[in-house]
């Protein structure tokens, strides 16, 4: 028997949400209280039309937190380990947030409009909680608050010719994880050079729900010839890259290090954070495991629901966290967290699957 989503006020739709539906997507999962699309046509076809031609992708669930005020920067450093003193306006920074044992909250991306303006756009987690709670405890002057605000992905190699067409040719002056305004119709969106592929192109932070459907409709009307379709972040195409997912790759049990992030957690005299004794600590010593990338031999497995055990000489050394096989790379690709002292690349280990255990090892680095 198929399985369905209940709908309810509870789990909110998206403002290209007729879109998706018109276009017969086939699967959803819930993501920060709304519904994220996560197959069209099938994984495997999906994965081949991304990497050959442009997508449009509905990621309205990468909710924005606004930090409003005087004290927005100050709150914003608080929340992160990365140092953004010197961040620039048109900037937008991956940015671990941790809490104070230096655990992982969330990865999202900050977006800097001013000194007392941000938005951090987080992956799926009740943060919004934890930055009010952080602003009302130290007393500062901000407001913080979910805006209207809705990000569309345009994906593929073919996503500057198709944004080209809707923003004009300055789409091609942004820089890697830059943003600047740009005009559509009677209105303007923050347009950054961003998204959760390895395969280029654009985010549009859709200000407004009411702009929603009129820019999806526009930019399927003009890329008909580029082989635009709807389409969705790629489990196959994400391992492939080493594009961690906050709830799956890491939790709040693991920490910046462990999750290969430590470049963004160099501390730095002066800057004010929660967590920064635990992270200099682990800095110190070094992190108990880390994420590793893994292939795992044999057929074709099916995706990973819970965490596969990897283990050496019959002990756990670690977890499979996330796992595909490519087509490309003919191989079981996977993302796993393995314990020190078993992660070098060339590593053999075995890994418990629902389809019996195989052989795995870890790679010299990811695929993409």
């Amino acid at each position: 028997m198929a399985q369905v989503i209940s709908h309810s006020r509870r789990l909110r739709d998206t403002p290209f949400t007729p879109g998706v539906e018109a276009a017969g997507v086939k699967a959803y999962t819930v993501y920060n209280r709304m519904l994220l699309p996560t197959v069209f046509e099938d994984v495997e076809y999906d994965y081949h039309h991304l990497k050959e031609h442009v997508q449009v992708w509905d990621v309205s669930v990468e909710r924005q937190i606004e930090l409003n005020g005087p004290d927005a920067a100050r709150l914003m450093q608080m929340l992160t380990p990365r140092d953004l003193r010197k961040m620039q306006s048109d900037q937008c920074h991956y940015v671990p947030i941790v809490d104070e044992r230096g655990k992982m909250l969330n990865d999202p991306v900050a977006i800097k409009h001013s000194d007392t303006r941000w938005w951090i756009s987080i992956a799926d987690s009740d943060l919004l909680f934890w930055v009010k709670g952080l602003a009302l405890g130290a007393g500062l002057d901000v407001n913080v608050f979910e805006p209207d605000v809705s990000p569309l992905a345009v994906q593929g190699p073919k996503s500057g010719a198709l944004m080209e067409r809707v923003f004009g040719p300055e789409v091609h002056d942004i820089r890697f994880f830059r943003q600047i305004r740009l005009a559509f119709l009677d209105t303007s969106f923050i347009v950054a050079r961003s998204g959760y592929s390895k395969q280029g192109g654009y985010e549009i932070y859709v200000e407004g729900s009411q702009h929603g459907m009129p820019l999806w409709e526009t930019l399927f009307k003009v890329g008909e010839d580029l082989n635009v379709r709807p389409g969705c972040p790629n489990l196959i195409e994400r391992i492939e890259s080493g594009l961690l997912s906050y709830g799956n790759d890491m939790t709040m049990d693991n920490t910046p290090l462990e999750c290969g992030l430590g470049k963004f957690c160099k501390p730095a005299e002066g800057l004010e954070h929660i967590g920064r004794e635990a992270l200099a600590l682990e800095a110190a010593q070094g992190p108990a495991r880390q994420i590793r990338a893994i292939s795992i031999l044999g057929e074709p497995l099916s995706h990973a629901r819970t965490g596969w055990p990897l283990t050496k000489d019959g002990a756990q050394v670690g977890q499979v966290t996330s796992a595909a096989w490519s087509p490309d790379f003919q191989t079981n690709v996977s993302i796993g967290m393995v314990d020190a002292g078993h992660w070098n690349p060339g590593t053999e280990l075995i890994v418990k699957t629902p389809q019996g255990h195989r052989e795995a090892r870890v790679q010299v680095r990811f695929w993409n």
